[in-house]
């Protein structure tokens, strides 16, 4: 039996307190059948069903990741999508995924860095997210570090601390160099105090 009927969109609600109790349900109840349903409504003809399906399917990767990190693949091929709310959509729903199964995730990494670039700034957010996650794993951080302190060079400005502040959790003996050096820089163009000092107090956390 369908589960549509059950979207916030199909309920003609604004707020996303229906897709948030599907979720729950789903989860409960263990229902892959679903998720499958979910995820193949994602190339709905309706937008509002399109962003009700991927709000859904992420609040399901947060609460319980194994029923969808199968579908890893379907939602890196959702980042070139023309609707903005498919992109950080899925983007948050890898990241949510990103522990799950690292070395699935990892495959995906050139999708993911170019939906970052071309997504919002939630996008690029859970980006980050999934280059910390992937980073703190041995086998993945000497790719993952460079490519985390390349976004940390080009982030907007507001963005920068708390970027710091997420990356700093992977910062070690071997890269806090290369850290220090990227994130110093950028402090000095910073035009806030208060991002300053944000960023100040990083450095000084992983420096000490």
């Amino acid at each position: 039996m369908t589960i549509l009927h059950k979207l916030a969109s199909s309920l003609q609600r604004r707020d996303d307190v229906p897709n948030q109790l599907l979720a729950e349900e789903i989860v409960r109840t263990n229902n892959r059948s679903a998720v499958e349903e979910l995820v193949d409504n994602v190339g709905n003809k309706n937008r509002g069903i399109q962003s009700d399906c991927i709000k859904v399917l992420h609040e399901i990767g947060e609460r319980k990741p194994g029923l969808i990190v199968g579908f890893a693949e379907e939602f890196a091929s959702l980042l070139d999508s023309p609707n903005p709310r498919l992109i950080w959509g899925a983007m948050t729903a890898l990241d949510t995924i990103a522990a799950e199964d690292p070395g699935r995730v990892f495959d995906l990494l050139p999708k993911i860095l170019s939906g970052a670039e071309s997504g919002s700034v939630i996008a690029r957010d859970h980006a980050i997210g999934i280059l910390v996650k992937l980073g703190s794993i041995e086998r993945y951080a000497p790719r993952c570090f460079p490519l985390l302190l390349k976004q940390l060079k080009t982030c907007p400005n507001n963005q920068l601390p708390m970027y710091s502040e997420m990356s700093a959790k992977i910062v070690n003996g071997r890269n806090k160099e290369a850290f220090n050096g990227v994130v110093k820089a950028r402090e000095r163009g910073l035009a806030k105090e208060s991002q300053r000092k944000r960023v100040a107090r990083v450095l000084k956390k992983v420096m000490a």
